[in-house]
């Protein structure tokens, strides 16, 4: 099992900059793609991007494609989500997911495992 530490969330103004990173324990991270989400309060758990176990291959959510970059270093077992041009609407909290097996964890149901999660707030 791997388990999973988010950090790098924060408060940011509408049209700032965060990065979050993603810690892995285990000898394996090189193993499996990963994934973010996020979740809003009242709100569905939902795909914001994902990482092929390379890095060669990423894919996002139309919601933040063009704003938000997801990669990765294998040497440190850590992947990252670097976020652009924020807006309100991005607040949420933000979890690092594990993809089950082989799969791309651009779904839930596609997750082997879950990070604790970080709090992203993006004020107008």
């Amino acid at each position: 099992q791997v388990q999973l530490v988010e950090s790098g969330g924060g408060l940011v103004q509408a049209g700032g900059s965060l990065r979050l990173s993603c810690a892995a324990s285990g000898r394996t991270f090189s193993t499996y793609a990963m994934g973010w989400f996020r979740q809003a309060p009242g709100k569905e758990r939902e795909f914001v991007a994902a990482i092929t176990r390379s890095g060669s291959n990423t894919y996002y959510a139309d919601s933040v494609k063009d704003r938000f970059i997801i990669s990765r270093d294998n040497a440190k077992n850590t992947v990252y989500l670097q976020m652009n041009s924020l807006k309100p609407e991005d607040t949420a909290v933000y979890y690092c997911a594990v993809g089950r097996g082989y799969y791309l964890p651009r779904e839930v149901t596609n997750v082997g495992s879950w990070g604790q999660g970080t709090q992203v707030t993006v004020s107008s």
